[in-house]
């Protein structure tokens, strides 16, 4: 027998890796979410004290990052991924700490979820905006005692919902705006498959 084992260079042959390009572009994504973010937080937190209403128009930025992975690396959990990168990245400058990173997940989820859907297996534009659609109204629903939604009238709630919505759909197609230059640029091309 010679010293060398040839069944060690097949162990991980069954295996499926992350290829170092695809980690490396979701890290790339997730740090410049965080940068994009941390000042976001801060001023969404100055206006919900008094402007709750203009608060919620900065909501969609919480999506972008995630956008723009989904949409440039076409890869199952590439959203979550760079969601919860730039979630650790705010965490020393926000006043949340941790619960920064749960936020961030919270958000990108809703970009994941279409594709869980179709199993990750078909990539149309429209699914990127069902994300943005769906969380537009959980969202609302979710935060309607922070906002007090309830004291308002129904104009005023429905103008709530309509801007949630023009937030999460505006930052929507800017994701895929900035994903589809990205890789006419050449960014992404061996990351996705």
């Amino acid at each position: 027998m010679s010293g060398t084992d040839t069944t060690r260079g097949d162990r991980n042959t069954g295996k499926r890796r992350i290829p170092t390009a695809v980690l490396l572009t979701c890290a790339a994504l997730g740090v410049a979410g965080g940068i994009l973010l941390a000042p976001a937080n801060w001023v969404s937190t100055l206006l919900f004290a008094g402007l709750p209403f203009v608060s919620v128009a900065l909501a969609g930025l919480w999506l972008l990052p995630s956008v723009i992975a989904l949409r440039l690396l076409r890869r199952p959990f590439v959203g979550l991924l760079v969601g919860l990168l730039a979630g650790l990245v705010i965490v020393p400058f926000s006043g949340y700490g941790f619960s920064s990173v749960a936020t961030n997940l919270w958000w990108a989820a809703f970009t994941e979820l279409p594709f869980l859907f179709v199993l990750w297996r078909y990539w149309g534009t429209w699914l990127h905006y069902v994300g943005a659609v769906v969380v537009s109204v959980v969202y609302p629903i979710l935060a309607w005692q922070s906002f007090d939604l309830g004291s308002v009238t129904v104009g005023l709630q429905i103008a709530f919902f309509t801007l949630t919505l023009a937030s999460c759909v505006g930052a929507t197609a800017l994701g895929v705006l900035i994903a589809d230059r990205l890789r006419r640029a050449g960014v992404g091309a061996r990351a996705s498959r």
